[in-house]
């Protein structure tokens, strides 16, 4: 290789400092301010909640269903509190998209009956609608057994709902999802329980693990209703823990379960279930949270 000459060296070394010079410390990452007019415009993260969403589904049981709200024994999906469409229910969809949207806009894949484990199969159904909310509620069924002893184990109540949520993650990993509390079935009990017909309705075989011999206050019954009581406040703390696991989910905060419902907003075909007036709370619930600046 042929050896550079002092002259030719100087003049290289001369021209790279010249460069250097005009592009400054920012060739090497330095904090030089950039040219008047070259500035990257500031891009505002996008929130990790949105509180508009245009698409809602509802997942759960009886109670997304409006069972008994309208009659006898029967489902009344026109007055849920999650995607009906009577005036005074004014549900969350409704108070959401409006009432022509919340038509087509919403969709309630919720079953009467339904358990815990059935709410990824209804996970799945909804995630094909691609909606931007997904409410769930559900878990008063896994409490309500023929005995205490037959209850879904904490354990199993996680699994089946973490399942739930994995189904929505795969399909729809920025999809939101507001998760209602279990009720308070002891003090639905209490309530309902000072009304003759209800007990009647009672017999059938509505949730017997808290309302079997709704009138017994022994040891043995009150242990009983004690124990359902208890598991009802371990299936809230599952909500609550794999729900916080996740940017896009929002809990209740317990507000269903302690929200105070009386005959009023109770049924009064069965005393047990929310009547109309108890879905119109339940919704208000549900929008403040889901409408809320921080969760």
């Amino acid at each position: 290789m042929r050896r550079r000459s002092h002259r030719s060296t100087a003049v290289l070394a001369a021209l790279v400092a010249a460069v250097l010079g005009v592009a400054g410390c920012d060739a090497v990452g330095g904090d030089s301010p950039s040219p008047r007019g070259t500035e990257a415009k500031q891009v505002k993260p996008t929130p990790a909640w949105d509180r508009s969403p245009s698409s809602i589904a509802a997942v759960g049981d009886s109670i997304t269903r409006g069972f008994d709200a309208c009659a006898v024994l029967s489902d009344c999906p026109e007055a849920s509190w999650a995607t009906g469409s009577r005036e005074d229910v004014d549900s969350l969809a409704v108070r959401l998209l409006g009432r022509a949207q919340a038509a087509e806009r919403s969709w309630n894949y919720a079953e009467t009956g339904a358990l815990m484990a059935d709410v990824p199969g209804q996970m799945a159904q909804a995630v094909a609608r691609k909606p931007q909310l997904v409410t769930v509620m559900a878990g008063a069924n896994d409490a309500c057994r023929a005995s205490t002893s037959a209850m879904t184990s904490v354990d199993d109540f996680r699994n089946r709902f973490e399942d739930a949520m994995s189904t929505l993650r795969t399909a729809l990993p920025k999809a939101q999802v507001f998760v209602a509390s279990v009720p308070d079935l002891k003090r639905l009990w209490s309530e309902g329980r000072t009304n003759p017909m209800g007990k009647q309705v009672w017999k059938l075989g509505i949730c017997p693990s808290m309302l079997d011999d709704a009138d017994a206050l022994d040891a043995a019954a009150t242990e009983r209703r004690d124990t359902v009581q208890e598991r009802v406040k371990a299936y809230n703390e599952v909500l609550e823990e794999v729900c916080a696991k996740d940017r896009h989910c929002r809990f209740d905060g317990g507000a269903v379960y302690e929200y105070r419902f009386g005959t009023d907003q109770l049924s009064h075909w069965d005393w047990f279930h929310p009547s109309v007036n108890g879905q119109a709370r339940l919704a208000e619930i549900a929008y403040r949270a889901v409408t809320a600046k921080k969760a």
